[in-house]
């Protein structure tokens, strides 16, 4: 008897198929059938849907997209407070400059 190569599901299968098992009155065992899983892959997918959500089944591809726009909203952040440190020192530069009379900049 030869094994069976596993099925590659997306993650919006694997929400159907974990709807079907969780929401729907359809046994394990017909699903399982249905779509040439083994019961322990249906049962570890629900565990890490209950666990993580539908995060649990997006591939490991997508994740650097999410790395990257947090170093993006890293730098905007740091970005923005630079900004505001130079706003303050020019502030107190004209400030300075305008307590001690010196107009030569004007």
């Amino acid at each position: 008897m030869s094994r069976k190569p596993p099925m590659n599901f997306s993650p919006q299968e694997n929400v159907t198929i974990l709807h079907k098992l969780l929401i729907d009155p359809v046994p394990l065992s017909d699903l399982c059938h249905q779509y040439q899983l083994q019961p322990q892959v249906a049962y570890r997918w629900q565990k890490e849907f209950l666990e993580h959500g539908k995060a649990a089944f997006e591939h490991a591809s997508k994740r650097p997209i999410t790395l990257y726009q947090q170093k993006i909203e890293s730098l905007e952040t740091k970005l923005a407070r630079k900004n505001e440190v130079l706003s303050e020192l020019m502030e107190v530069h004209v400030q300075l400059k305008k307590e001690l009379g010196d107009t030569r900049g004007e």
